[in-house]
């Protein structure tokens, strides 16, 4: 006995109805005839007008956070460049503070040459390194030793005037001590008459003590203290301080008498190592 095949088994192919051969005639139709005369542009933009506060809204987030970002990144970028300037401008600046202090340096050492030539002896330019930590103890070391001929007892000057003389020499280094310090002093006279005396440190690098001035001494404000020479070991006419005050007591034997020192004694940096005399 032969089964018989079941109908609904086999594939079907849609039947192309008329409804659907009519729209897909009256399309062919519309697209053409929209092609030559542009008939549907109205329809068109009216359609895309009505739709655009749509397709703007749908886009609304994608378009804030486009903005977003931008703002913060642009935001980022000025504080990195803003971030970026003022750590540029620290360096200028301590660029330009280096460049004023070679300045300064550069006027005193031209002041330290122009003194060299006016000067009877020759002198050698040394650096301070370091300065003593002890208020009551005037003292420096500076870059000069024994390699370059300092001795104790070397005098040492600034473009002004003296400063003071080498107290220990070592080979690479040597240690001076300030007319200023206390346990300092130095013979000196008034250049305007010859009066002798001496000069004495008091611990102050703006005054030094000046004893045994006589009560009639010829002595006036303004007076200037130079080496003069005796004991040996700094040569005469080098200024050292300038009479700044007089105190005259009837009762006392002598009077008291104050000088400024001439060298910047608290501010030289580079000084001159005085040797022996030119004509020598």
């Amino acid at each position: 006995m032969v089964a018989k095949k079941d109908d609904h088994s086999r594939p079907r192919i849609p039947a192309l109805t008329s409804k659907f051969l009519f729209f897909v005639i009256l399309s062919a139709f519309m697209l053409i005839n929209d092609q030559r005369n542009d008939y549907l542009s109205l329809l068109r933009n009216s359609i895309a007008i009505a739709i655009y506060p749509l397709q703007s809204l749908v886009e609304a987030p994608s378009r804030i956070t486009t903005w977003i970002e931008k703002r913060v990144v642009s935001r980022e970028m000025l504080i990195e460049e803003n971030r970026n300037l003022q750590d540029q401008e620290k360096i200028n600046l301590i660029i330009l503070q280096r460049f004023a202090s070679l300045e300064q340096e550069n006027m005193r050492l031209r002041r330290i040459l122009d003194a060299v030539d006016r000067l009877n002896h020759e002198v050698e330019i040394a650096r301070i390194i370091s300065t003593n930590s002890n208020p009551y103890r005037h003292t420096i070391t500076i870059n000069k030793g024994i390699q370059d001929g300092v001795f104790e007892g070397q005098v040492l000057l600034d473009a002004d005037g003296v400063l003071g003389q080498i107290l220990h020499s070592n080979f690479l280094t040597s240690e001076g001590i300030l007319i200023s310090d206390a346990d300092h002093a130095i013979p000196v006279q008034i250049n305007r008459n010859g009066l002798r005396t001496i000069a004495v440190g008091n611990g102050s690098f703006s005054k030094l003590n000046i004893p045994y001035i006589p009560n009639n001494a010829d002595i006036e404000i303004g007076d200037l203290f130079v080496t003069s020479g005796f004991g040996g070991k700094f040569p005469s006419g080098y200024p050292v301080a300038e009479v700044d005050s007089i105190i005259s007591d009837p009762a006392e034997q002598f009077l008291t008498v104050s000088a400024t020192p001439i060298a910047q004694l608290n501010q030289v940096r580079e000084l001159m190592l005085l040797r022996t005399a030119k004509n020598e």
